[in-house]
């Protein structure tokens, strides 16, 4: 229990919305096919949250020995504060990587597509090189680019796959909603951060973009995001314009971002959206099994 709880304090409280959300969304689409698996479900869950908590610690690490958390706006990193060694929080992020490589390999056993190995390899090095190795591509503005790949199109394409043994559309389209909220939470992150990521060299999209173009595209990733659900309404069933309940949560953060709100007051923007991601999953979950 100690140990799990120690794992836990590695993870941001968007932790739980992101990795949760793209099983929902992933297993609600082979359910729609008739080919829900509760285990293999469980698995992937393990496997998206061992992956999230991964990235936090890399995040934390990283960041912490090149110094860009030392005058940070957002939750408290253990690095770059002093509260943990840095080897101690690689070791948490390397274990977590590895929990979640082993539940992958489970997954991949119970399914039989052995290539999507390859798959799972190439999500824990998109982990890693976030913030990690001497070019890491969350300095050169692609972050918001690989959370939509891999915590979007991957994670809820690819739980419909290994159940149904197949992608559908409805889960090509939830992969994409769910994908663009993800990106939202990041933009989110990275507009409250953009005066420090550019004091210390950050090349972040929002420091690309500027304070105003970043709120603009919290904006626009909002819309298609309702576009989604009103395509999943017309793909499958009516029902699943529950899944615009998450988009009225997420229309409260646009309201804050789009007001001019800055540093601290960006934090309850982190929240919001991911439970807007994670409101508009169950939405639609809920919805398919309604209809």
């Amino acid at each position: 229990m100690a140990a799990a709880s120690q794992w836990l304090a590695g993870a941001r409280p968007r932790t739980l919305p992101a990795a949760v959300s793209p099983i929902i969304a992933g297993s609600a689409a082979a359910h729609l096919v008739g080919r829900f698996d509760l285990l293999v479900a469980l698995l992937c869950l393990v496997v998206a949250l061992a992956l999230q908590v991964g990235v936090n610690y890399a995040n934390d690490y990283s960041d912490g020995i090149r110094g860009t958390d030392a005058d940070r706006v957002g939750p408290m990193r253990l690095v770059g504060s002093g509260a943990a060694t840095p080897s101690a929080v690689k070791r948490a992020a390397f274990a977590s990587f590895g929990l979640s490589a082993v539940a992958g390999l489970l997954v991949v056993w119970l399914s039989g597509q052995w290539w999507l190995l390859i798959v799972g390899v190439a999500s824990i090095l998109a982990a890693w090189f976030y913030t990690g190795g001497r070019h890491p591509y969350g300095y050169a503005g692609l972050g918001e680019v690989m959370v939509f790949v891999f915590f979007g199109l991957v994670a809820v394409m690819g739980t419909t796959y290994v159940q149904a043994g197949r992608v559908t559309v409805p889960s090509a389209v939830a992969a994409v909603a769910v994908g663009l909220v993800a990106c939202q939470v990041l933009v989110a992150n990275n507009l409250r951060d953009i005066v420090g990521d550019r004091e210390v060299g950050k090349r972040t999209l929002a420091t690309r973009l500027g304070d105003a173009g970043t709120r603009w595209l919290y904006l626009a990733l909002a819309v298609v995001v309702t576009v989604c659900v009103v395509v999943e309404s017309v793909l499958t069933t009516p029902w699943a314009l529950i899944g615009l309940v998450g988009v009225a949560v997420l229309a409260v953060a646009v309201r804050t971002v789009m007001s001019g709100a800055t540093g601290r007051a960006l934090i309850k923007v982190l929240a919001l959206t991911g439970m807007a991601e994670l409101v508009l999953a169950v939405g639609l979950a809920v919805g398919w099994l309604l209809g």
